[in-house]
């Protein structure tokens, strides 16, 4: 049974109110989301917060849920939408100024944060930052699910949202960018490290 099978399964018993079903897409997800949302916030309350009330609409709207085979990207596209809402309007309650209404993401890899606690960073890995510092927060983050993912474009284009063939020339002109500031060694290295995370 493949893993599209699995997610099919799976959610159509979630759907009909059976409890394993519940608690299986949580304890299999609640932490990748939590890893998913430290990318994008260092805000670990306002994570939590969020990943809690999405499971708590799942479980309300259930029944009137669509249909899906890929369990990880429902939930991905569910907790972006619900986080971008929650750090806007906590921007909003502090009154902070009205560029917030449009929080760019700003994916961190988990490496990147790694690199914070050295005190000095190797050659290969400044070269990195450097090139990564180069990139926009949407190519960070379209480099993110495109390999990180491994989400399709199509299934991208549903997260950000934007159309087909201007998710593929991001993820191109991304690399093309980090090939400019990296080797080839330590582009595959790179993208390599990033499918890992």
């Amino acid at each position: 049974m493949g893993q599209a099978t699995n997610d099919i399964k799976l959610w159509e018993d979630f759907k009909k109110g059976e409890k394993y079903a519940l608690s299986h897409i949580y304890y299999q997800y609640a932490n990748l989301l939590y890893r998913y949302g430290r990318k994008i916030t260092s805000d670990e309350e306002l994570i939590k917060d969020t990943i809690q009330d999405l499971f708590f609409d799942l479980m309300r709207m259930r029944s009137k849920l669509g249909d899906t085979d890929h369990i990880y990207f429902y939930l991905i596209k569910a907790m972006r939408r619900r986080l971008l809402q929650n750090i806007n309007l906590a921007a909003k309650n502090q009154k902070q100024d009205k560029e917030t209404k449009t929080h760019p993401l700003n994916i961190v890899y988990s490496f990147e944060d790694e690199w914070i606690l050295k005190e000095e960073l190797t050659e290969k890995e400044e070269v990195v930052r450097k090139g990564l510092a180069k990139l926009s927060p949407k190519q960070r983050e379209i480099l993110y699910y495109r390999f990180t993912c491994d989400f399709e474009y199509d299934k991208i284009c549903e997260i950000m949202p934007m159309k087909y063939d201007s998710a593929r020339k991001m993820v191109f002109r991304a690399l093309k960018t980090l090939r400019e500031h990296l080797s080839e060694t330590t582009l595959v290295l790179f993208v390599l490290r990033i499918a890992l995370i």
